[in-house]
């Protein structure tokens, strides 16, 4: 039974790592689509592309927003290892499950803050300057895929998940 559900949720990690793969790869796609049309237009035309400072702004923000669960999944967050090294065993499984517990926590509260920044933005209508985007649907869909991520850890943490093969899709 564990083992079955070992493989399940090793199946959905790599589901979810192809997927942000994919998408981040295709804002990746854009982004440098931008750049490159922005610099011909702007050294060779005399005619940057309008927006693209906002443009790749955005971009830069959903490729960051989109990669987490993926980093969440592989509990892949930057860490220093000086004593963890030396960890077996329940000893491990203990310190493994504290650190997503507090990854979780501390996501959680990001979400919280990019939530009421987002109804903040919102109330006051902010858009972007040349563009004239609206900023709030960005930071609160920030918001929901962080507070997701925080679910997430939390849930790997209870569940005493092991810890995903960091960047094998």
């Amino acid at each position: 039974m564990i083992e079955r559900a070992g493989a399940l949720v090793g199946r959905l990690r790599r589901a979810l790592r192809l997927a942000t793969a994919i998408l981040c790869g295709l804002m990746l796609l854009a982004l440098t689509f931008v750049t490159v049309i922005d610099v011909i237009g702007r050294y060779l035309l005399s005619s940057p592309l309008p927006g693209a400072g906002e443009v790749t702004e955005l971009l830069l923000m959903g490729i960051i927003f989109l990669g987490l669960p993926a980093v969440c999944l592989d509990d892949g967050h930057i860490s220093v290892d000086l004593i963890s090294g030396q960890l077996k065993g329940r000893w491990e499984a203990i310190q493994i499950a504290f650190a997503r517990l507090l990854v979780a926590a501390t996501l959680a509260i990001i979400a919280w803050q990019l939530w009421k920044h987002g109804r903040q933005l919102a109330s006051y209508n902010e858009v972007t300057v040349y563009l004239r985007a609206s900023l709030s649907p960005f930071a609160t869909a920030a918001a929901v895929i962080t507070g997701m991520c925080a679910a997430m850890t939390a849930l790997m943490a209870l569940l005493g998940l092991p810890k995903g093969k960091e960047g094998s899709v």
